[in-house]
């Protein structure tokens, strides 16, 4: 397999040839580190197998995309030719290229820069082992086997970074000049504060939402930074084999009628589908689990709250206002609506280009004009 082909047309594609970053990917096997992975086809999540397909292998390991390798708590290296999973969310994965450099970027990595990012395939340690020389690398997960199968990998490639297994979350090894996460957090954890060297930056994404938090280590302990103006969306982070499943009580109760019935006054919007929107809920509202399904042309919207709150909206058409339903203590589809009145009122919402603060005890505030939240 001329597998160098295809990694050099994707640097081409990610980056321009003067790009630091474009030898780093032009020169890094991604084959080697999904050899398989689950794609989702019909509402299920079958397993792809790289070496029985190779020129299949080729164009997805080095297409822009992230390919999932972990479903629930199964993973594409445990599982079956043939397998199909049925139920579970995505619990691991390789990032699409694209999104690991720009969170790097985000990051403004120096050359002497040390920096400690989350492990995952190993794809993203890779690349930046290439960048900087592997004795400037710390690449942590909570799953033993990631970390174990990673570092062989990267082994076989002559680059031995430092590993370890250790939720992140929790108390971090070593110091570092900057801390890159492709798992989603809420709030900051304050042991990102404490493995910081003084002006160091962290880089992640706030849990549920599109927003990307960069902040440096002020004097005091604390970090300043902001939310970027683009947007990206990582998988949050888990304590054990898989995510704990808190909105099932309120999907059972969802398929009833609601205790307060009211037409909406905008088109049905399935909220993931609006970064925008979906990161303000989020911030105001969160854990929802959203879901949709489609019968003709009928569409169904559900918000579910691990508090036992709901709301279902149903439309026959693109244009049709929908029937809601809502039960529960809180009025989803309310908080919803009053969101999509202030972006109609004032054209955006406050939450990219916001204002970070965060406080040696972890407070992470945003702010924006008149506008702030804490987490």
């Amino acid at each position: 397999m001329n597998w160098k082909t295809h990694a050099q047309r994707l640097a081409a594609d990610v980056v321009r040839p003067e790009s630091r970053w474009y030898e780093p990917l032009a020169t890094t096997p991604r084959h080697l580190f999904v050899p398989r992975w689950w794609e989702n086809r019909d509402q299920a999540w079958k397993l792809r197998d790289g070496p029985a397909d190779p020129e299949a292998w080729m164009r997805a390991a080095y297409a822009d995309q992230t390919l999932v390798t972990r479903v629930g708590p199964v993973h594409a290296d445990h599982a079956q030719t043939g397998d199909t999973v049925t139920e579970g969310k995505p619990t691991s994965s390789s990032t699409l290229p694209g999104l690991v450099v720009t969170m790097y970027r985000h990051a403004v990595i120096a050359d002497d820069s040390r920096v400690l990012v989350t492990t995952g395939t190993g794809y993203g340690t890779s690349l930046l082992c290439q960048r900087l020389g592997d004795e400037r690398v710390t690449s942590v997960d909570v799953d033993a086997h990631l970390v174990k199968v990673a570092g062989e990998r990267l082994d076989s490639m002559g680059l031995h970074p430092r590993t370890a297994v250790c939720d992140i979350t929790g108390p971090l090894p070593g110091e570092h000049d900057r801390i890159v996460s492709t798992v989603s957090v809420r709030p900051v954890p304050t042991s990102w504060l404490a493995a910081l060297r003084p002006g160091g930056r962290l880089v992640t994404t706030i849990a549920g939402t599109g927003l990307i938090l960069t902040a440096d280590k002020t004097e005091d302990g604390g970090a300043m930074g902001r939310i970027a103006p683009d947007a990206a969306g990582f998988m949050r982070t888990r304590h054990g084999d898989d995510y704990d499943h808190p909105t099932q009580e309120a999907w059972e109760k969802a398929q009833a009628d609601g205790e307060q019935v009211s037409t909406s006054r905008y088109p049905l919007l399935y909220v993931p589908d609006s970064w925008e929107v979906m990161s303000m809920l989020e911030l105001l509202l969160p854990g929802i689990d959203y879901r949709t399904a489609l019968d003709g042309d009928k569409r169904t919207v559900w918000m579910l709250h691990p508090d036992g709150s709901w709301a279902r909206a149903t439309a026959d058409g693109f244009l049709d206002s929908p029937t809601v339903h809502q039960g529960g203590p809180r009025r989803l589809w309310d908080a919803l609506e009053r969101i999509r009145h202030r972006l109609n009122r004032e054209g955006g919402l406050p939450v990219y280009g916001a204002r970070v603060a965060i406080t040696p005890d972890g407070e992470t505030t945003l702010s924006r004009g008149s506008w702030s939240l804490t987490l």
